[in-house]
C-alpha cells in the first residue's frame, strides 16, 4: 500500500508533548514564563501605587501638622493682642521673644509689617515698659540704632493682672450695680494671682 501523500506546505501535523510549538500556540514553559512576567508587572504596579499613596498621606499628615502649629501660633497671638491691645503690638512682642536685642528695622522685616508701624508700636511699648531698649554698640562709627527686649511672660501677665482682677469683679457685681449700688460698695470676691515656679535646682 502506497504511503500517502503529504502536502509540504501543509503546516498542521501532529508534533510530540514535549513543549516544542504545536498548532495551539506556545507551549507549558513559554506561557509560564508569559504569566511570571504579568504577575510581576501587576506587583510592580501595586507597589507602584502603594507608594504613592504612602507619599500622599505622607504629605497630607505633614500640612495637618504644618496647618496645627499655625493654628497654636495664632491663637497666642489672639490671646497677646487682648493683653496688649493690637495684634500688631502681639507680633512685635513675640518677635523680640524671639529675637532679642533687634532693631526697629529687624523687627519690621522679620514680622513683615511697616517699618513706620513698628517704630509707633515700640515707642509705646516702650512708654508702657513691655519692651527695654539700649544703643546697639558698634565698632564703627556713626549713629548705632536702638535694640528691643520684650519683657519675660511672667512680668507681662503681673501687669494686667490688677486690670482683668477689676474687671472680673465688676461683672460680679453687675446686678447691684443695676440695682443702683454704687460702685464703691462693690464686692471684690475675684482675686488673681500669680505664682512663678522656682527654677533653682
Amino acid at each position: 500500500m502506497a504511503p500517502e501523500d503529504t502536502d509540504p506546505t501543509d503546516e498542521t501535523h501532529d508534533t510530540p508533548d514535549d513543549g516544542s510549538v504545536t498548532d495551539d500556540g506556545p507551549a507549558g514553559p513559554v506561557e509560564d514564563a508569559s504569566d511570571e512576567f504579568d504577575d510581576l508587572t501587576e506587583a510592580a504596579s501595586s507597589d507602584s501605587s502603594t507608594a504613592a499613596k504612602a507619599k500622599a498621606a505622607r504629605e497630607r499628615l505633614e500640612a495637618e501638622a504644618d496647618r496645627a502649629v499655625e493654628g497654636f501660633d495664632e491663637n497666642v497671638v489672639d490671646l497677646l493682642a487682648w493683653l496688649l491691645d493690637t495684634e500688631t503690638r502681639a507680633r512685635i512682642y513675640v518677635y523680640l521673644r524671639q529675637h532679642p536685642r533687634s532693631t526697629s528695622e529687624e523687627v519690621a522685616d522679620g514680622t513683615g509689617l511697616y517699618p513706620s508701624t513698628v517704630r509707633e508700636a515700640l515707642a509705646e511699648l516702650h512708654e508702657e515698659e513691655t519692651v527695654t531698649r539700649g544703643k546697639r554698640e558698634s565698632a564703627g562709627a556713626g549713629n548705632n540704632p536702638y535694640e528691643y527686649e520684650a519683657i519675660a511672660p511672667s512680668d507681662l501677665v503681673n501687669g494686667v493682672v490688677d486690670q482683668v482682677q477689676r474687671q472680673l469683679n465688676t461683672v460680679f457685681n453687675l446686678d447691684r450695680r443695676l440695682g443702683g449700688a454704687d460702685a464703691a460698695d462693690d464686692e471684690s470676691p475675684v482675686t488673681i494671682t500669680v505664682e512663678e515656679e522656682d527654677r533653682t535646682e
